[in-house]
């Protein structure tokens, strides 16, 4: 079995309490490295831990973006995937300890890094709000259709940290995509992020479409005071 026994426990756990539903589809061919960020045999095992079932490459972006991460050994332009959850980084700027998503301390404090992940960023992704840090709202929604993708970013100015939460909302409700540390939160790199054409990102698969579909901007809005 891939991973560890920690791992597989916490999977169970996120399986038993309905939490992979709290996150969209992704494929697991990575846009940067080109390439799958877990084996053939991860991504099925990952998959058949959870219940779930997955045709290669999609599947479900919480078991890829997390636990799949946490496996992978795949270095992308932006370094090594499983970085962000054992860093620190990404922790630090969601304001929790910096080893806050090890599967170790979830485990000690009976929760799963799944459950972490999603209780920490979804709130950011459904309501994004000035008083959570959150400093810009992106919107692209689906041609001829009520789903949209949101992108949120949130910075700390006193902690200087900033990271990007990215989610789909299918019309009824907002699921996870992903989230990671962001480096650069400066008006110039917000501005350039706004200034992208509107497309899928990050991964991000909502059949039919294909990855980094095109979409149409919905709204742009900037919290910063």
């Amino acid at each position: 079995m891939m991973g560890s026994v920690k791992m597989l426990n916490q999977i169970v756990l996120d399986a038993d309490g309905g939490r992979f539903d709290l996150w969209g589809l992704s494929t697991v061919i990575d846009s940067g490295a080109d390439e799958p960020v877990v084996a053939r045999h991860e991504f099925d095992a990952l998959h058949f831990a959870a219940g779930l079932t997955a045709e290669w490459p999609v599947g479900n972006a919480g078991l890829l973006h997390v636990y799949g991460y946490l496996l992978s050994a795949v270095h992308t332009p932006y370094g090594f995937k499983r970085d962000r959850w054992l860093d620190g980084s990404l922790a630090d700027a969601l304001g929790k300890p910096s080893d806050y998503f090890s599967l170790e301390r979830a485990e000690e404090e009976d929760e799963t890094v799944l459950q972490r992940a999603t209780d920490a960023v979804l709130p950011h992704l459904e309501e994004p709000d000035p008083d959570r840090f959150d400093i810009l709202s992106i919107d692209d929604g689906v041609p001829d259709s009520d789903a949209f993708f949101r992108t949120t970013v949130l910075h700390d100015d006193l902690a200087d940290t900033a990271a990007l939460a990215y989610g789909i909302h299918d019309g009824e409700r907002m699921r996870v995509i992903t989230v990671f540390p962001l480096a650069d939160a400066s008006t110039e790199a917000l501005d350039a992020l706004v200034n992208e054409p509107p497309r899928m990102h990050y991964n991000a698969v909502l059949p039919p479409l294909a990855p980094r579909s095109p979409l149409v901007r919905r709204a742009v809005r900037d919290l910063r005071d």
